[in-house]
């Protein structure tokens, strides 16, 4: 099976369109409302599914290699997102200071009496709304993130040598 520049990025617009619909479906249709971070983790595919919509557009004009490499760059930040999140919830490390200081706290500043007074708490980032099999959203995001990115890597690494000997 040849995997033609065309192809690479239709696969990667369906793939970052499943991702970012799971998020949507599971805001909307599954009441999760998202933190800070998890909104901050869609920005990755979004850009993904134009530069792959770009990509297949004027596939006779990109090259697939180089186009790949872009797209294991953005998918390797995406990592990146979900991996501090996924610290954030298990607490290895410090998320933002707006979504995860404990409830029910002092207001700290005047922005936190008002959401106190209005009973409008933000959804706490270093608490965990969903899991499957013990691995939150911010963790399925990883490995999927993961994943993309080795495609990304592994359609440039094939395809890059057979272009040469071409």
């Amino acid at each position: 099976m040849v995997l033609t520049t065309r192809g690479f990025a239709g696969l990667v617009v369906i793939a970052s369109a499943a991702v970012i619909g799971a998020a949507l479906l599971s805001q909307y249709w599954g009441d999760l409302a998202p933190c800070e971070l998890c909104l901050l983790q869609r920005w990755p595919w979004w850009g993904a599914i134009a530069i792959a919509a770009f990509v297949w557009i004027a596939s006779d004009r990109v090259r697939l290699p180089p186009a790949a490499l872009i797209l294991f760059a953005v998918f390797l930040v995406s990592a990146g997102l979900a991996f501090y999140h996924v610290g954030v919830e298990q607490h290895w490390f410090r998320g933002p200071t707006a979504c995860t200081a404990t409830p029910g706290a002092g207001a700290q500043t005047v922005d936190d009496l008002r959401r106190q007074l209005l009973g409008a708490q933000p959804v706490m980032c270093d608490q965990v709304q969903w899991s499957l099999f013990g691995v939150s959203l911010a963790g399925l995001n990883l490995l999927a993130s993961l994943g993309m990115a080795a495609f990304c890597a592994g359609s440039a690494a094939w395809l890059a040598p057979r272009r040469a000997a071409a």
